[in-house]
């Protein structure tokens, strides 16, 4: 789950207000109200420091040249069982040498198919997210990245806006079961998934375990959970916990019904919700600006409505017994220690049902691990694929961003 809702339903409010809603603008005021608290003392010092045009200016600065996001291999589609469109990318690694008569062999007539590792990304971002991570293995492994249903470039989820059907864990795990079939019809698989994609991989596996028997060969579960995610408290003091959980839901389905009033809210509140947004993206101060603001272009970039369809689904969520099918498999569960949204005692909990696993807790990160410190999980996920054969132990891995951060092995 992304920290995105609350910066999503803040704004939602002001475009209530505009319109004259003063009921519902009140209440969501009131719930994010108490969300935006812990943000709004260096917020306010920013706003008195920086002037509104210099941000804006920034802003278009860092749009325009920021590297992050750029990133792009040969595209396909995939067709979720509802019909939705999912779209994926396919970066394939640098050709080798060819195979020695006995090693063809050996393998047959055919070269065995190569691992390909499949990336699932988090609520309210798109497979851009893992941009280091995707640059570090680029030409080293065969990967895929795909976006979500009614995320990034896939179809909005046909059965939502029609239907009126609330979207489920379970629907997610169909759909990488979709993506799979697609894009890695055969061969071993590592699967990588980020807070609502690591949700999905549980799902996935809790669906469909003949295909984590037969063909994955280790996993990753990056600032995750498996369960009781209703007992977050984002960080917030108990009331206001208890309001934002009562009123939540009930605004963002109100709010999720004038999606086009409430994008002109969101855009003109952006400034304000920057700070929000970077409260529960990120654990440390000295986050490259470029790199926050990359994090800002993916969460604006998802529709109030469709934030109002995936929340609920978090609550639902319970995949607990799921983790199993993967006690006998290399297993990488890495979390922030700062993260207010998929707290670390999440993937504790993960790590404690699977002894063999390796538990990661990045000190000085939040929710946004794989962007706030990329050099920490790179290394972590270059040792998973050299443990599941995945790539060569002679293989070099690109690193990028800071060194400053170090792990704590769990």
């Amino acid at each position: 789950m992304s920290e995105s809702s609350a910066g999503a339903v803040a704004s939602a409010a002001s475009a209530a207000a505009s319109a004259g809603n003063w009921r519902k603008a009140g209440v969501a005021g009131a719930a994010i109200g108490v969300v935006a608290a812990g943000a709004a003392a260096g917020v306010a010092i920013e706003r008195l420091t920086v002037g509104r045009s210099m941000r804006r200016k920034a802003r278009l600065a860092l749009d325009s040249a920021g590297p992050y996001g750029a990133l792009r291999g040969t595209p396909g589609k995939a067709y979720a069982g509802d019909g939705t469109e999912l779209y994926y990318e396919v970066d394939d690694p640098e050709p080798e040498a060819p195979l020695a008569p006995r090693r063809r062999r050996l393998f047959g007539r055919k070269a065995p198919a190569p691992v390909t590792v499949v990336f699932s990304h988090g609520y309210c971002l798109n497979q851009d997210s893992w941009h280091f991570q995707r640059a570090a293995l680029r030409g080293v492994v065969r990967t895929v990245h795909w976006d979500q249903r009614s995320h990034g470039r896939s179809g909005r989820g046909t059965a939502q806006p029609e239907e009126r059907t609330p979207v489920t864990i379970d629907q997610l795990g169909r759909d990488l079961k979709a993506v799979i079939d697609a894009a890695v019809p055969e061969g071993p698989i590592v699967l990588v998934g980020h807070s609502m994609g690591g949700m999905t991989v549980m799902a996935l596996a809790d669906q469909y375990p003949e295909l984590v028997r037969d063909r994955v060969v280790a996993v990753a579960l990056v600032g995750t959970s498996s369960g009781r995610l209703g007992e977050v408290n984002f960080g917030l003091p108990l009331a206001g916990v208890n309001a934002v959980r009562r009123v939540l839901p009930g605004v963002l389905r109100a709010l999720g019904q004038q999606a086009a009033l409430v994008e002109r809210g969101r855009r003109a509140t952006a400034d304000l919700f920057a700070g929000v947004i970077k409260r529960y993206s990120f654990g440390g101060r000295d986050v490259d600006p470029a790199v926050e603001r990359f994090a800002e272009r993916m969460i604006e970039g998802t529709p109030i409505d469709v934030v109002a369809e995936f929340y609920p689904a978090f609550t639902d969520h319970d995949k607990t017994e799921a983790l199993a099918r993967f006690v006998d498999l290399p297993v990488l569960v890495l979390a922030g220690v700062k993260d207010l949204v998929t707290p670390s005692e999440h993937s504790e909990a993960i790590a404690d049902l699977l002894p063999d696993a390796e538990l990661v807790l990045v000190p000085d990160a939040g929710h946004l691990v794989m962007l706030e410190h990329p050099e920490v999980v790179i290394d972590r996920l270059a040792d998973l694929l050299m443990r599941a054969g995945a790539v060569p132990a002679g293989a070099t891995v690109g690193g990028y961003g800071s060194t400053s951060s170090t792990a704590q092995p769990g």
